[in-house]
């Protein structure tokens, strides 16, 4: 098995820097015998990666694409404080756009952030993602940090009122990381890459469960000493210098279930939720006092997505969700995401 992953890496390297012979599969598979055992190789691993039901999905029948991409996201909290206090924010909207060549399963490209130019602020939000998808598995690597605006939208006391102050709220320093990884069980009539990467298309409606394992950081640190007076008296007093920190680890069993349905030869809607539970480690507020309790996360996907020849353009719509929590105090953060793209199919060999 070891030696036919690195002859797959070997056969990439000799395809890109032929270039005076044919770099057809055929043509490199005369070269000799172990050129012809790298080919076989290469084709093993697409069956065994990518092999599935032709009744159901198939192949773009290109293994390149280029595609422009834009990426607009906004962050939600809504927090409970250790007095019942509670509050709700929601970040101004951050959109990038970008280029990127993707071949097969691996893509690159580079965003450009626009969103400053609407929002006026220097402050960003910043993503960074990598991916890899095949009929069986798929692995998603990310990075997100946010320390743009945002905006209080209420605010309820205990036994009070509602108020709704929808007021600018610059304190706001956030970061996560992590990794999520998922194999699909019914992955012979189903592609996620499908709907959400559009590196297949589905021919036929279908769906599958899957199963994963995810890890992933999250540290909040919410600066509250610049609210005006006549908010700040609802916060706790022995609030830490009036910020609000959390910081925790996450080791979740991923268990969830993907449909495609293909309500017209050139249209596919996709629909994917994975809920989370496991472990978390973490703290709120007190560094000292780090707590292993349960941890539960979710992740909901919406895809609408069309093929037309080589060109294609597809809608993708993410939601994610984590509860931080200890005895006191609660913390609810939602990621909001939607990306559009259009792109075209293209060989070069």
């Amino acid at each position: 098995m070891k030696t036919r992953f690195l002859s797959l890496l070997l056969l990439l390297s000799v395809s890109l820097s032929a270039s005076a012979v044919s770099l057809s599969l055929d043509s490199i598979a005369t070269w000799g015998k172990f050129p012809r055992f790298v080919v076989d190789t290469y084709r093993w691993g697409c069956d065994f990666f990518n092999g599935y039901d032709t009744t159901y999905v198939k192949g773009t029948g290109h293994p390149f694409n280029v595609k422009l991409k834009t990426e607009s996201w906004t962050d939600i909290y809504n927090m409970q404080f250790e007095n019942r206090t509670q509050m709700n924010m929601v970040s101004d909207l951050s959109t990038s756009a970008g280029l990127y060549l993707t071949y097969y399963a691996v893509s690159v490209g580079y965003d450009i952030n626009i969103g400053k130019y609407f929002n006026g602020s220097d402050n960003v939000s910043k993503r960074f993602n990598f991916q890899f998808s095949c009929m069986l598995f798929s692995a998603d690597l990310y990075f997100v940090s946010n320390d743009i605006g945002t905006r209080i939208k209420s605010i309820k006391p205990l036994d009070g009122e509602l108020i709704r102050p929808n007021i600018p709220f610059d304190g706001v320093n956030n970061k996560e990381w992590g990794l999520n990884l998922q194999y699909y069980i019914n992955h012979k009539r189903y592609s996620a890459a499908a709907a959400f990467n559009m590196s297949r298309v589905q021919i036929k409606s279908g769906g599958s469960f899957f199963a994963g394992f995810s890890f992933n950081r999250k540290q909040y640190n919410f600066d509250f000493s610049e609210l005006p007076p006549d908010l700040m008296e609802y916060l706790p007093p022995n609030m830490p210098n009036n910020h609000y920190r959390v910081d925790n680890y996450n080791y979740l069993l991923r268990l969830g279930y993907g449909y495609n349905w293909v309500f017209h030869p050139k249209f596919t809607l996709g629909i994917s939720e994975a809920p989370m539970i496991g472990v978390t480690r973490s703290y709120i507020n007190e560094p000292s006092s780090w707590k292993t309790t349960v941890g539960a996360q979710s992740i909901t996907q919406l895809s609408l997505v069309f093929n037309s020849g080589r060109w294609f353009a597809g809608l993708v719509g993410t939601a994610q969700v984590g509860l931080s929590r200890d005895s006191e105090r609660l913390l609810v953060s939602s990621y909001l995401t939607l990306m559009t793209s259009v792109g075209w199919r293209f060989s070069l060999w």
